[in-house]
């Protein structure tokens, strides 16, 4: 059984999801977590998102930020009316394999088809294996080529999209309690 709870998080999580950014990037040689330089958005996470139209959930154990994961609008040129892009999906480590990343998803994926999303996208660090297996066993379809990050971590990104017939099933478990 799940003991964590999601909810809608606040500004004051940006400390907390700092830490949990910072802490993947120390998984992978040559990710530089600077906040200041490339996640200002952090200092009022909560209110970043709503100015965009999105949202942002934390996973949260105990009174601990554990996991979080944010939706917004896509804005990419080619992304067709109305999608939405998935962002900041970080499990702390000592929290994976419990299902938080799949609550999460599946938090953001009911949001998504609520607002009538036809395609949920995402770009995720070609370093970073295991989301790619996650974002694909949820039903996301890798696409072609990978964009050049300019960041300090001299990052690429594979793109992901997903359409809500594709969505990940709903999890075999129950999902823990939630606040929105």
């Amino acid at each position: 059984m799940n003991d964590f709870l999601i909810r809608a998080a606040t500004d004051a999580d940006g400390d907390a999801i700092a830490g949990l950014i910072a802490a993947a990037f120390a998984e992978y040689e040559g990710c530089v977590f600077d906040r200041a330089a490339e996640f200002p958005e952090l200092d009022a996470i909560a209110g970043h998102f709503a100015a965009r139209g999105g949202t942002i959930w934390v996973a949260e154990d105990g009174g601990t930020v554990i996991g979080s994961l944010g939706l917004l609008p896509a804005r990419d040129a080619d992304a067709p009316e109305g999608a939405m892009e998935i962002v900041k999906v970080y499990v702390a480590r000592i929290a994976r394999r419990r299902g938080v990343a799949r609550a999460l998803m599946a938090t953001a994926l009911a949001r998504a088809e609520a607002a009538g999303a036809g395609e949920v996208r995402l770009w995720t660090d070609t370093r970073f294996t295991d989301a790619h297996r996650f974002y694909e066993a949820c039903g996301f379809v890798r696409g072609p080529g990978a964009r050049e990050c300019h960041d300090l971590s001299a990052t690429f990104e594979y793109p992901y999209r997903l359409t809500p017939a594709r969505a990940l099933a709903p999890p075999a478990m129950p999902l823990p309690a939630m606040e929105s």
